[in-house]
């Protein structure tokens, strides 16, 4: 198994399945460039969702190219998707998580409000770069940590707060710029016209409360692959792999036996 990220992450979401998976074969995670461990991008425009599926065939590649099960989570479904795109002989099977096929900025709580936003943020950030930087990465994680328990955007009853605290960090140290422009890249990308093309088995997970990309989006990219399967897990947010481990875990365990075989 291959694991993809959403944006601005670097990895905290696959704190329980990573563990789970390693048990019962070799499994890998990469970063995006100017995340995590992977450094600035040397090429301003290579920030979309294309580029990051180059990267992540690299990174297959380099792993001696084997046949893999790639897992998208948020941003990273669309990865996931434009990588099988590229090269479906080398992808046994797909997992998608609380993820859409593209225009996330006109579904992300159910509106279109993002689309008009984030074009103009990005123009502020980008002509006051060190301003931007400087506000950016003095947001402090509790802080925001506290706002995001009390604002309804996770389940708080079950996610731990430690589970929440890595990403929120990490945030902060990715560059602003850098994020508003792959997120604008994300919303101006579909893979719309691919999933009725799927031919490997592929599992749809959607969380009952997500409010990043609503349920009603695994729904409808389930229908559109041949033979997909969808798993909602009930009362699970975005972050449903850190609130839903062991529901998750369990769907994974009947995917990875009845679909993908050994």
């Amino acid at each position: 198994m291959l694991f993809t990220d959403g944006i601005l992450c670097d990895g905290y979401v696959w704190k329980y399945l990573w563990p789970e998976r390693a048990a019962r074969g070799p499994v890998a995670h990469w970063h995006y460039r100017g995340h995590g461990r992977s450094g600035s991008p040397k090429d301003a425009a290579r920030i979309d969702i294309p580029a990051h599926a180059d990267d992540l065939d690299h990174v297959r590649r380099a792993l001696g190219d084997p046949p893999v099960v790639l897992v998208g989570h948020s941003m990273g479904v669309q990865v996931v998707l434009e990588a099988y795109r590229a090269r479906p002989d080398r992808v046994a099977g797909l997992v998608l998580l609380c993820g859409s096929h593209g225009r996330v900025l006109e579904t992300f709580h159910g509106t279109d409000a993002l689309t008009g936003w984030v074009p103009k943020l990005l123009r502020l950030a980008s002509a006051r770069p060190g301003v931007a930087r400087a506000l950016w990465s003095r947001v402090p994680p509790e802080m925001a940590l506290k706002f995001t328990l009390w604002s309804g955007e996770v389940d708080a009853r079950s996610l731990r707060p430690g589970d929440m605290r890595p990403y929120l960090e990490h945030a902060t140290h990715v560059d602003l710029p850098l994020f508003l422009a792959m997120l604008r890249a994300a919303g101006e990308h579909s893979a719309a016209d691919l999933l009725p093309h799927v031919r490997v088995p592929t599992l749809v997970v959607a969380g009952s409360r997500d409010t990043f990309t609503p349920a009603r989006l695994s729904e409808e990219l389930a229908a559109g692959i041949p033979g997909a399967e969808l798993c909602v897990l009930e009362g699970g947010t975005h972050t449903a792999p850190l609130e839903r481990p062991d529901a998750l875990g369990a769907a994974l365990h009947r995917f990875w036996s009845d679909r993908i075989g050994a």
